[in-house]
């Protein structure tokens, strides 16, 4: 029986999924909600408010909707799982995304390292704070050695982690999260923790709380800069896989992160369907977590989908049922991928919108993916800080990254920004 698909978002990492779903056979009809320019050239975009939970379920309804992705974090944080998987009128729906308790691994710093700590999965030493004890938040840091690495406790889009050269700017960023509340109540708590010198790498697994499958691995570039340098963002870039990554790395990442993980989950009576994205960072030969999300990256998404070979929409709909899941193989391509970003000028601070873009059908050898991007009189116009992701694949890393760049030359719009480093740190 085919399928009718819903995928929740609006971004590059949605189209990327998106895009890789409309390859299935097992595919009937596929919907975005909101989407965007890029899904609305392979999917139908649904104009509806996702954070309205009638006019969502009426579209589900209405739509057939047999498997639900849920793409971004804040719904997933903020409990949508619950509410339809509790709707009797829903009771067939399947849902790719966590439900509250677990996408609290994502939505508190503090809950994912008190569970780290538990369950003893390498992290990075910490201790918490809030308004009630500032001045024991900056005594602290006279007690640990630079540089400091501050967190918010919620959601904060990717921007809430600082890492402080000096306690001059520590004791700033402090205030500016507590006491100026820059991220609202995602500030209410903040964790201090060790920093951790490194390189960093993500890995993702697609799992039914029981079994998983690791996705291809990636590695993203948060620096709006080059050489990683500047203010963090939500990712300029990504590359897949990582090159380092050896048996001996992935067999110590599999017995005291992801399996841990799992255990601890299944421990605390979590039920979870859905990803797991670790980021990791290698210090020396040992891996130890940075973070949890309970989603896809972004732009890790746009870098690995492509390199997946099985029919992913098989591979989802099989976590509903435990044995096919286990027994499911993932095929991951033995290509690289390399995913360039183009933002918008200024970004990730102030930037224009309404750019006329040029150029995206001069691009032949890869794969576009729009996020801050709309259709104005039949014209694309830029509609976000981070607007386009170009991903191609080759033989090795060294080429696609080489075939991106040539590609990305053709793309024209007023203050176009984009690093021209990505991939350079690990090609060799």
């Amino acid at each position: 029986m085919k399928t009718n698909v819903l995928i929740i978002g609006s971004g590059g990492r949605e189209h990327a999924i998106a895009w890789k779903i409309n390859q299935s056979k097992l595919l009937n009809k596929l919907y975005v909600a909101p989407g965007n320019s890029g899904t609305s050239q392979i999917a139908k975009n649904l104009t509806i408010n996702t954070n309205d939970y009638t006019e969502l379920k009426q579209s589900i309804l209405e739509k057939k909707i047999d498997l639900l992705i849920i793409g971004p974090e804040a719904p997933l944080v903020a409990g949508l799982h619950d509410k339809l998987s509790s709707d009797l009128d829903l009771e067939n729906l399947k849902i790719i995304g966590p439900k509250k308790a677990g996408a609290k691994l994502e939505g508190s710093k503090l809950f994912a390292k008190k569970f780290m700590q538990k369950y003893e999965i390498p992290t990075a030493d910490f201790k918490s704070f809030d308004s009630q004890n500032i001045s024991q938040a900056k005594d602290y840091l006279q007690e640990i050695s630079p540089p400091y690495v501050i967190k918010a406790d919620g959601l904060a889009a990717g921007k809430g982690v600082f890492i402080c050269n000096n306690i001059k700017n520590a004791v700033e960023v402090i205030d500016e999260i507590i006491v100026n509340r820059k991220f609202g109540e995602a500030g209410n708590n903040i964790v201090i923790e060790q920093f951790l010198d490194g390189v960093e790498l993500s890995v993702f697994i697609l799992t039914d709380g029981k079994s998983y499958h690791i996705l291809p691995t990636a590695k993203d570039y948060k620096r709006i800069g080059e050489n990683d340098t500047g203010l963090n963002t939500g990712g300029m870039g990504a590359i897949s896989p990582v090159p380092f990554i050896d048996e001996n790395l992935m067999n110590k990442i599999k017995s005291k992160i992801i399996e841990p993980t799992l255990l601890g989950l299944k421990k605390e009576h979590i039920e979870y369907t859905g990803f797991i994205f670790f980021g990791l960072i290698k210090v020396n030969d040992e891996p130890f977590v940075i973070e949890y999300n309970v989603r896809l990256g972004d732009p890790e998404t746009q870098a690995i989908m492509p390199r997946i070979e099985s029919d992913f929409l098989d591979l989802l709909l099989k976590t509903y049922s435990h044995t096919l899941f286990a027994d499911a193989e993932l095929n991951i391509s033995a290509n690289s991928a390399a995913t360039i970003i183009i933002a918008s000028g200024g970004y990730p601070e102030k930037y224009e919108v309404n750019c006329h873009v040029e150029g995206l059908e001069k691009i032949q050898n890869s794969i576009i993916y729009h996020a801050g991007l709309k259709l104005v009189d039949n014209k694309l116009v830029t509609n976000g800080g981070r607007v386009l992701a170009v991903t191609s694949c080759s033989d090795t890393l060294k080429n696609a990254v080489k075939e991106g760049y040539k590609d990305v030359k053709n793309i024209k719009f007023e203050n176009l920004y984009l690093r021209k480093d990505i991939g350079r740190d690990v090609i060799k």
